[in-house]
């Protein structure tokens, strides 16, 4: 099994600083039209972004579309 490292939108924000919490929760709250929920996942009321699968998803041009 392959260890992720998991952020929350928090510390997304702090390791990425050309994405603001708000415009994090943006893209979350837009994730089934912008394709970001492949990235995200959800425990609970927590919401925790899949950092590699992040960097994809942002290398792949979704985030433009």
């Amino acid at each position: 099994m392959d260890a992720r490292n998991y952020m929350t939108i928090k510390q997304a924000a702090a390791k990425y600083p050309a994405f603001t919490e708000g415009s994090l929760r943006w893209l979350w709250f837009n994730a089934d039209r912008n394709g970001f929920s492949s990235c995200v996942r959800k425990v609970g009321k927590k919401v925790l972004i899949v950092d590699e699968l992040f960097c994809q998803w942002l290398e792949s041009g979704s985030a433009v579309k």
